[in-house]
């Protein structure tokens, strides 16, 4: 595990202190795939008989999950740029305000939350759209919250600054 997450992180900072496994389960894609799977059950066994609207909410589906796969992407990019982790769990060894973070301090948890809609979308999982905001509130309090603690602590005037200048999540 070790060995493993150090190649993974070689590129976005310095290898955590401790890497107990409940830490490393406790991260946002695990909320997602969790969250996902839900509404996908709901979908595919209690799907009471609501749907979005056919062909147009598997296109607004698809463009909700595409956008989120995007803004993912340029968030890891920058963070790669400025050589910081991306895993929420790990001490911020700069503080990144420039590309799409200019937009949004969150914008992985953004797309992490466009992909979630965009799913429920696409499976009609009309029951499961609760999900959403309820993952948005768990994201806000396990991860968003303590990051910006940490990112207060370490960064002080420049990330009051920047949170000034730059929403949460849009």
């Amino acid at each position: 595990m070790r060995i493993f997450h150090t190649k993974i992180c070689a590129n976005f900072g310095p290898a955590p202190k401790e890497t107990g496994v409940l830490k490393w389960i406790d991260i946002p894609p695990m909320w997602l795939a969790g969250a996902a799977a839900l509404a996908w059950g709901q979908a595919a066994h209690y799907p009471a008989g609501l749907n979005f609207g056919g062909v147009w909410a598997d296109f607004a589906g698809g463009l909700l999950v595409g956008a989120g796969l995007v803004l993912m992407a340029l968030a890891l990019m920058e963070l790669r740029r400025h050589r910081t982790t991306p895993i929420p769990h790990l001490e911020a060894e700069r503080l990144v305000t420039s590309g799409i973070y200019k937009r949004s301090r969150n914008p992985i948890y953004l797309g992490d939350a466009l992909i979630l809609a965009g799913l429920i979308l696409r499976w009609d999982a009309v029951l499961s759209l609760p999900l959403v905001p309820i993952f948005v509130w768990v994201i806000e309090r396990r991860f968003i919250l303590p990051e910006e603690d940490r990112l207060r602590r370490k960064f002080r005037m420049n990330f009051a600054q920047y949170c000034h200048k730059t929403r949460r999540w849009v």
